[in-house]
């Protein structure tokens, strides 16, 4: 028997049905039986609508919202927020897996510290070539966000928080969301980073744990909007969400929170970006990279050092230097 719920996953989809099964079990195997889950189709053409209520009508904590039309990611998870009416939310992407103590130990955590959030590790899932899916390490830049496990922080004591930048990595109190006036940008891709910047600068405080809470897949055919950076659209979603969540720790007055995460898109980011740049048949896509990677570059809180020595070469055959 499931205890009441405490926690609400808003879990998103369009066109996932190949992969929507498993992160309904993930949410089924949860050890903490309290939570509630809204599954928002978001006018899918497959048969995501038609799990999503097979789920809903065999287990009373699964809800259905079905949107008449495609309004995107960040509009579909705005529709679950607003029908949330327990004290914790959590985002889970309908094509991810959720770890079966996520619940259970960040709502612990929660509960303990009184922080207003707490993030996450989370792992790449990605096709083993067989038909199959097996989960990477936790990267770097995921551990220096997460790793070790504190309470009670600010950004400017944990600047290199400013990494984690997917919702689906993250707790709330329900509380926060409505009193920091958060909310997804809707009609774009990368909607999540300027939230995730706007959480950091508008928490009391938030924690953070090491443990993987979540699974993101790669998927095997290469739909995912982050498997075609290479398209001029995607790339200037891309490059506007960096720019705006840098915007909102300039605007906030958080010199550290900057310069840590200017320094996380000169090592990871731009070079990834001028590898495609480089080969581009489209000039555009060159002159869109090299204008945000010399704004990094002219920024007060840049620090020249961390943009990789084995990058050079490729922003300088790219064209962007």
């Amino acid at each position: 028997m499931s205890s009441p719920a405490v926690v609400t996953v808003i879990v998103p989809g369009f066109d996932v049905a190949a992969w929507a099964g498993e992160a309904l079990d993930s949410l089924r195997a949860q050890t903490l039986t309290g939570w509630e889950a809204v599954l928002v189709d978001d006018a899918s053409t497959d048969e995501t609508g038609t799990l999503f209520e097979a789920a809903a009508a065999a287990d009373p904590r699964f809800r259905v919202i079905r949107q008449d039309r495609r309004r995107g990611l960040g509009a579909a998870r705005n529709a679950g927020l607003a029908s949330v009416t327990t004290p914790f939310v959590a985002f889970l992407d309908a094509d991810d897996v959720l770890l079966p103590t996520a619940l259970a130990r960040t709502v612990q955590v929660l509960d303990e510290s009184g922080s207003d959030f707490v993030a996450g590790a989370y792992t790449r899932l990605r096709p083993d070539g067989t038909g199959g899916y097996v989960a990477g390490a936790v990267q770097p830049w995921v551990s220096a966000a997460t790793a070790p496990e504190r309470r009670g922080l600010t950004i400017d004591e944990h600047p290199d928080a400013t990494a984690n930048v997917v919702a689906w990595s993250k707790v709330s109190r329900t509380a926060f969301w409505e009193h920091a006036g958060l909310g997804f940008p809707e009609g774009r891709l990368y909607e999540d980073q300027i939230v995730a910047q706007l959480m950091y600068a508008r928490a009391r405080r938030f924690d953070v744990i090491p443990d993987v809470i979540v699974q993101w897949r790669e998927r095997a055919d290469g739909s995912s909007i982050t498997q075609h950076e290479e398209r001029l659209d995607v790339l200037r979603d891309c490059l506007d969400a960096m720019d705006e969540g840098l915007r909102v720790l300039d605007g906030t007055d958080h010199p550290r929170a900057a310069r840590a995460r200017i320094g996380q898109m000169l090592r990871m980011d731009v070079p990834r970006l001028a590898r495609i740049a480089a080969s581009h048949p489209d000039d555009a896509y060159r002159r869109a990279v090299g204008a945000f990677a010399r704004t990094l570059w002219e920024h007060p809180q840049a620090v020249r050092a961390d943009v990789p020595a084995d990058a050079l070469p490729l922003l300088a055959a790219a064209r962007l230097w």
